[in-house]
């Protein structure tokens, strides 16, 4: 503990922010991401659009395989659902961006209620395996059930509308998609202070002890499943309203090793890690591009060159992490903090 830091309530001891440089350094975020958009340049704000709809998906499958121990490769499809929901409530029925949301969550949820069902037979591996089974059958109701999802063509939304203001642009719906972003993230920090959160952690430590103690497992990974996937159905609901144009195509299985790889590059079983590991996901892939970019004006044929290359280091990058930090970085972040804490002595 901090000299001079001592917790004198229950209160204090479960503050998400305990100390007046967080709640500083949070302030000084949300200022920045206040004046991004009006200051920043266009590129910036998509790409900070594209993060908040990432940090959505990731932290959810955190809930499902960070937190509660269960490994999924369908959470892609969990998206598409989500992102057909709302395409079908926008453009064929009109209804309210609000309401097409939570509709895009809830459906999503109720199909990963369904697809967790195996859970309480099969972990590891063979659950992995079996949910790549159902983002393989969604993937084909997507592309075969073309009354309602448009088959190959997909289907294209109209721009959300808030008070008559359509948010057709990244700029105005940047101030849809991070608030969303952040009540998600909060809502996550929160889950994990309550019984249901609790009990998820414990299925993850050790599943038998936990049934032992009163936990019912089936209802609680079914739980964990049915929260994971609303998260992801409000990431695909968003990323329809960002994209405008749903297909089956646009939520492949590399979505979903993009989403795991985030959480693992990340930090297992942190919601902070969840969110540095979409920043990371995102940006890298960004920064590489733009340094191929810079080299072909001296190379004529970086972009051909280099292009292959990018993949590469995008994976030594990954399997760096799992060799030299495979806790992440949250704990990357939280040993400099135990170092600023700890200054000017040694740990």
């Amino acid at each position: 503990m901090r000299i001079g830091h001592a917790k004198e309530s229950y209160a204090a001891d479960e503050a998400l922010l305990d100390s007046p440089f967080q709640w500083t350094m949070l302030a000084l975020m949300i200022a920045g991401l206040a004046a991004l958009p009006l200051f920043g340049d266009p590129y910036w704000v998509y790409l900070v659009c594209l993060i908040a709809i990432h940090v959505i998906g990731a932290t959810g499958l955190n809930i499902l395989t960070g937190f509660t121990g269960l490994v999924s490769l369908g959470h892609a499809a969990f998206l598409g659902v989500g992102a057909y929901t709302v395409a079908v409530l926008e453009a064929r029925i009109g209804t309210p961006f609000p309401v097409n949301l939570l509709a895009g969550g809830l459906a999503a949820a109720a199909v990963g209620l369904v697809v967790g069902l195996p859970s309480l037979r099969v972990k590891g591996l063979y659950l992995a395996i079996a949910t790549i089974a159902a983002s393989v059958i969604l993937h084909f109701v997507f592309l075969h059930w073309a009354s309602l999802t448009g088959g190959p063509a997909g289907l294209s939304l109209p721009p959300a509308t808030l008070f008559g203001v359509a948010l057709d642009t990244p700029f105005a719906l940047y101030w849809l998609i991070l608030p969303v972003a952040g009540v998600m993230v909060l809502g996550a920090a929160n889950l994990f202070r309550t019984r249901v959160g609790r009990a998820f952690i414990a299925i993850r430590d050790r599943d038998i002890s936990a049934e032992l103690i009163g936990i019912p497992l089936l209802k609680t990974k079914l739980m964990s499943f049915g929260i994971s996937s609303f998260y992801a159905g409000v990431a695909g609901g968003l990323w329809a309203y960002f994209f405008r144009v749903v297909t089956p195509e646009s939520f492949p299985l590399i979505m979903s090793i993009f989403f795991l790889a985030a959480i693992i590059v990340g930090g297992l079983g942190s919601i902070l890690g969840g969110v540095l590991g979409a920043v990371f996901m995102t940006l890298v892939p960004e920064a590489l591009k733009l340094g191929v970019g810079l080299l072909s004006g001296v190379l004529p044929d970086a972009v051909a060159i280099l292009a292959p290359v990018r993949t590469v280091v995008f994976g030594a990058l990954i399997i760096g992490f799992l060799i030299f930090e495979p806790l992440g970085l949250a704990e990357i972040w939280r040993r400099f903090r135990r170092l600023q804490h700890l200054w000017p002595f040694r740990t």
